[in-house]
């Protein structure tokens, strides 16, 4: 089994939820949260000498547990959607995970997720 966290911009989260649902993920959590790659953020010039703004970005955190079979196809399907070309476009981290168990009925492994 392996855990798969998508960052990505806040506008792409029903492409990835379709995405996820298409390919079979089960659950997902999705976490709010703020910050920059290599793009360094955001910058809003106000008057010709003084560059102000955030730097941090709004983005989505998507994590899954998926089964070892679904992980390029899920992978693939991201990057052929999601891909603009731009800075910001996100990344994909791949983890390894080594037990799940649901809490409710004691389910382990693959049957847990």
């Amino acid at each position: 089994m392996k855990e798969m966290e998508f960052i990505i911009k806040p506008e792409k989260m029903e492409n990835l939820s379709r995405i996820l649902s298409n390919c079979g993920a089960g659950g997902v959590t999705v976490t709010y949260l703020s910050g920059y790659g290599h793009q360094k953020g955001l910058k809003q010039v106000y008057t010709r000498d003084e560059v102000i703004g955030g730097t941090l970005l709004p983005k989505l955190s998507y994590r899954t547990v998926v089964p070892d079979d679904q992980v390029e196809m899920i992978i693939n399907a991201v990057v052929a959607e999601l891909n603009t070309g731009s800075f910001g476009d996100g990344k994909i981290f791949v983890r390894p995970v080594d037990e799940v168990v649901q809490i409710r009925t004691g389910a382990r492994g693959i049957d847990a997720i």
